[in-house]
């Protein structure tokens, strides 16, 4: 049995095809087969009409279900749109080297149809399909002007479920990076279409980014999307959706940052959108709107919190950093939306878009809205709320801050008692640094930072908003803004706080004795945990509200390091057992590998406050990259664990520990045997194998590490 170079298991045997193209296959097994430039792959190519080859490969995989088919790089595969479909039970993946790339376009060419894709769905339908790890290229220099039809899509799937799509880079298009349609029936969603979209790279597309239309369970998140035409997100007639985590822009290219568009009289429900970054859009940051004829009730439940909406609406007349109409029931709470043209907060119709009926109530909580600028086209209009649809439209304004518009702070709002029109002292507005002035201190990268003055947003929070998330001293009331509820919320009282139990998140930097975290083991006093990232190898990463191991295409290799106080217990002999248990939380699809857990000795203390891919101290590098480890033999970087746990592929996270069996180790670490240097955490292979557990920081005692440890 053979290993390939990404860790695609093969089996002995080999296919030949005759084609009219230079092909020769080594098929190994239906598990994965290789395209490469090169001449070293299942199917080779040789820079001209590559579609040709890569088909063949998709064909082979379609009639094989469950094969992976993989882009060998660095090498750029030159292809024409519409010639590549993709079977269900496939996965199409590369090195991130890998590019590609619509060859130079005919001028004379007739113009494309809306339906003209690189990547398309095998009959028009198909399911359980997967790309990930290499890029994509729409040549957009090379293509057709974009004008009318004139655009490729890069992934089109129509009527396909269970897709996902991560850490893939698409760049230079003309028409959408992904688009996934299903029906054309505007009255009908598709159920539990489970759509999974992260940590991709969208560049300069030509029109929207990611574009969902009538499908259900959505989840976009952790990606890069700048557009130069039409919305980075829009999901129009869907439901059941998170996006979260995102930088979208434009550059003042494009349409909305986030569009959610719904008409007839299909139910769309369920939908949030939180933690985003979404800056320097044309039009306008979030474009909520529903148009045609259906009842309110058919308009529900959309969740908008925790964002960041900033400078958004330059260039056009329909602007703003929240604009919707013709949902009910919305609820907008604990965002920043700082330096939006014409206003921060809008009901208004747009692009002549009208709402059926009336009765549309929007809640407004908790949010910053600061510095909205004026917009001349509008007669110098620049509101911090503005409801143009006040016969219609309604907010309920609670506990905001609204302060510093070009023009007053409210149009049109019949009452707003509970809101404050002072200036919020953000640390850096310039900087879009949105944390607040405090005194006892405000989050800066590691650390707690005291300032000369505290902001009037520190616990000025709706009273019935849950501030649990919030580090002590939290003043038992939310902070308004994008930090409220969370551990990066700045402190109340005079001077900083210190980390007394392992419930408070809001610092790993472990200055004092006591203030680092404690173990739910009564007799572990304190401890550690980091992560260390090849991708960033000088980086520290001490406060992540999370841990993760092995390796995603394209984003190198993780793995963490911890550490824990054993000084109260001092005779290994009276210790039974030691397990070491970690909460698994994501990623909630499968992954083409086994995930092989394994416990390592660090060969030397480390500092947690400079402990990186590179360093174990401050101007202390490791002697091995990743870290220095000894194994349960002793051979320095061996491969003989202490402990190892393996997580099928196949398997999702199931809300519970994961436990490993640390006792040799930690016996060898109460004697007094060798010195406590904590545990080295990697995956065995760290090929496709990723996975992220809850740290010490996520901020629930009951999903955080553990050491538990029973005496005799």
């Amino acid at each position: 049995m053979l290993k390939g170079k990404s860790g695609i298991i093969f089996l002995a045997g080999c296919l030949f095809i005759l084609t009219n193209t230079p092909t020769v296959l080594c098929m190994t097994s239906s598990s994965g087969i290789y395209v490469a430039g090169d001449g070293s792959g299942d199917y080779n190519c040789d820079g001209t009409d590559d579609h040709i080859q890569i088909q063949q490969a998709l064909d082979y995989a379609a009639s094989n279900p469950g094969t992976t088919v993989y882009l060998k790089g660095p090498f750029t595969y030159n292809v024409d749109p519409n010639k590549m479909y993709v079977g269900s039970h496939t996965t199409i993946t590369g090195d991130s080297t890998a590019v590609v790339k619509i060859k130079k376009q005919d001028p004379n060419f007739p113009t494309p149809s809306l339906t003209r894709a690189i990547f398309q769905a095998n009959g028009g339908s198909a399911q359980d399909i997967t790309f990930h790890g290499f890029e994509i290229d729409g040549n957009i220099l090379n293509s057709w002007s974009v004008s009318g039809n004139d655009h490729v899509n890069m992934i089109q799937l129509y009527g396909s479920t269970d897709v996902t799509v991560y850490n893939m880079s698409f760049k230079n298009g003309l028409g959408d990076a992904i688009k996934i349609n299903h029906d054309s029936n505007d009255n009908y969603v598709h159920e539990n279409t489970n759509i999974q979209i992260y940590n991709n790279k969208i560049d300069k597309t030509g029109h929207e980014g990611i574009y969902l239309l009538r499908v259900s369970n959505i989840s976009i998140h952790d990606n890069f999307v700048s557009c130069r035409n039409d919305a980075g997100i829009r999901l129009f007639n869907c439901k059941d959706a998170s996006i979260f985590n995102n930088e979208i822009t434009s550059e003042n290219h494009g349409g909305a940052g986030i569009e959610i568009q719904k008409n007839s009289a299909v139910k769309i429900n369920n939908i949030e959108i939180y933690e985003n970054n979404i800056h320097d859009i044309r039009t306008m940051g979030i474009w909520i709107y529903g148009y045609g004829t259906y009842d309110k009730t058919a308009a529900t439940g959309v969740h908008i919190h925790h964002n960041i909406i900033r400078g958004n609406g330059l260039y056009t007349d329909e602007v703003g950093g929240i604009v919707l109409q013709g949902f009910d029931g919305t609820l907008i709470e604990n965002n920043i939306i700082d330096g939006n043209y014409r206003s921060g907060v809008a009901m208004r119709n747009s692009y002549d878009y009208v709402s059926p009926g009336s009765g549309y109530v929007t809640t407004l909580r908790n949010n910053i809205i600061t510095n909205t600028v004026p917009d001349t086209r509008a007669g110098g209009t620049a509101y911090g709320v503005s409801n143009d649809l006040s016969s219609t439209h309604s907010f309920v304004m609670e506990y905001n801050c609204v302060y510093n518009p070009g023009q007053s702070n409210y149009n049109k709002i019949s009452s707003h008692p509970t809101d404050i029109n002072v200036d919020p002292l953000f640390v850096d507005n310039k900087a879009y640094d949105y944390h607040l002035k405090s005194k006892a201190g405000h989050w800066s990268d590691s650390s707690w930072v005291p300032d000369t003055v505290s902001s009037p947003c520190i616990d000025a929070g709706s009273p019935s908003s849950d501030y649990s998330n919030e580090p002590e001293d939290n003043g038992n009331r939310i902070n308004i803004g994008a930090f409220g509820n969370t551990k990066y919320a700045s402190l109340s009282g005079i001077a900083p706080v210190t980390r007394s139990q392992a419930s408070v998140a809001e610092s790993q930097a472990p200055v004092t004795e006591s203030q680092v975290p404690v173990s739910q083991n009564p007799l572990i006093s304190k401890m550690y945990d980091n992560r260390i990232r090849e991708a960033y190898p000088e980086n520290v990463y001490l406060d992540k509200p999370y841990l993760d191991v092995g390796n995603i295409p394209g984003a190198g290799i993780y793995r963490d390091i911890m550490w824990f106080d054993l000084s109260e217990y001092t005779d290994s002999e009276e210790i039974s057992s030691a397990t070491f248990s970690l909460y698994w939380y994501y990623p909630d699809v499968s992954r083409p590998e086994d995930t092989v857990i394994e416990i390592y000795r660090p060969a030397a203390s480390w500092n947690p406050e400079y402990v990186s891919w590179n360093k174990k101290d401050n101007g202390v590098a490791w002697n091995n990259a990743g870290g220095d480890w000894l194994d349960k033999t002793g051979v320095s970087q061996g491969s003989t664990p202490y402990a190892t746990i393996t997580i099928k592929g196949s398997a999702l996270p199931d809300n519970r520990y994961y436990e490993l069996d640390v006792t040799d180790l930690v016996k060898e670490y109460v004697s007094g045997e060798y010195e406590n240097t904590g545990f080295l955490i990697k995956t065995r292979y760290e090929s496709s194998d990723y996975v992220a557990f809850h740290s010490l920081e996520c901020g629930k005692e009951d999903l955080e590490p553990k050491l538990d440890i029973v005496n005799s």
